[in-house]
């Protein structure tokens, strides 16, 4: 991944929400020694907290005109997925380069406005899916793409973890509404399929089974099997989100190999033939904010000019097409095609 580089520029960085990824947003923007940061949070009691943990007495702002006032360089938006791309449009408006938490949105709306403001004001604009800088998938991209085991032609897609322990506040945030980019296709299988989406293509095709089953308080699924066609690699997708195990797989069957990523185990691994053993490829564990810095560093460097962009506002906008038709195919219980 792209580093810093000696003496860099200093890039004031403003994060829209401060709440779980939002807070850790600016403290890993915080963390790369590149920037100052401030952030914008409508809450008082959160905003005072937040201010007080970082150290930002007077770089908290109750307004988005407050804070565009004060000269920041760089955006992201880490507020309700409705809200990213009307609040993008205003930062890029006023001369802003912005990474925008994922998913993009839940509808297209403004969508083709922003990419047309962005392209005419010549700023950087970037999806915050941070699968994409986690070494481990990198890894297993980079031996897909080697050729070494030939063309993908399966790809089996298997997570689960209790979202009760590891986001105890789900009831009451986002997650509680499909409206605010809520329940379990455009929260936690969105990441899936844009990594999968990275490795070996977009999804063309899919049909999806979803339904609330577990997590208290809410209505929204939280359970979901997909089956996609990335062009003609075969696909399918099982996640949960009130197991006990938190683990994640990603599995390529290819045709001279097969491969896979055990994001849990941090390790990917692979085998060509039938009689032998796996040969392991272990990835030396790291702090969750290890990716989410990583993620900055490469960001920061593509406004610099020396980086593209990991994912972009259009492959932003392919995984919508498919977080949209997942939710459409469980309502309809239908084959989605999905077109541009």
């Amino acid at each position: 991944m792209p580093q810093s580089t000696s003496n860099p520029p200093t890039h004031r960085v403003l994060v829209v929400g401060v709440g779980s990824i939002g807070e850790r947003h600016l403290r890993c923007f915080k963390t790369t020694g590149r920037t100052e940061v401030g952030f914008v949070e409508l809450n008082p009691d959160l905003r005072a907290t937040i201010a007080k943990r970082y150290d930002l007495p007077e770089s908290n702002f109750a307004s988005l005109d407050d804070a565009l006032a004060k000269g920041f360089t760089v955006g992201v938006v880490c507020t309700p997925a409705n809200s990213h791309i009307a609040i993008t449009t205003r930062l890029v408006e006023a001369g802003l380069h912005v990474l925008i938490e994922k998913p993009l949105s839940t509808s297209f709306d403004g969508i083709d406005k922003l990419r047309t403001l962005a392209l005419a004001k010549q700023r950087t604009v970037g999806m915050a899916y941070v699968y994409r800088s986690m070494p481990l998938i990198i890894k297993i991209r980079e031996a897909i793409q080697s050729g070494k085991f030939g063309k993908v032609v399966q790809a089996t897609i298997v997570c689960g973890q209790d979202f009760r322990f590891y986001r105890p506040a789900y009831r009451n945030i986002y997650y509680n509404s499909h409206a605010t980019g809520g329940g379990a296709i455009q929260d936690a299988l969105t990441h899936l399929v844009n990594a999968t989406e990275w490795i070996v293509g977009p999804i063309t095709r899919l049909t999806c089974d979803a339904e609330h089953k577990v997590l208290e308080d809410v209505n929204v699924e939280d359970t979901v099997h997909m089956i996609a066609r990335h062009g003609e690699v075969m696909a399918s997708y099982s996640l949960n989100q009130h197991q006990a195990a938190n683990e994640i797989s990603l599995n390529f069957a290819c045709e001279k190999g097969v491969l896979r990523a055990d994001v849990h185990e941090s390790r990917w691994r692979w085998t060509t033939k039938p009689d032998e053993p796996w040969h392991d490829e272990p990835i030396t564990r790291q702090e969750r904010d290890f990716i989410f810095i990583q993620q900055a560093q490469h960001f920061l460097d593509a406004v610099e000019g020396k980086a593209a962009v990991l994912c972009t506002l259009d492959q932003g906008e392919q995984t919508l097409r498919v977080n949209l038709a997942c939710l459409e195919s469980a309502r309809t219980q239908q084959w989605v095609t999905i077109r541009k």
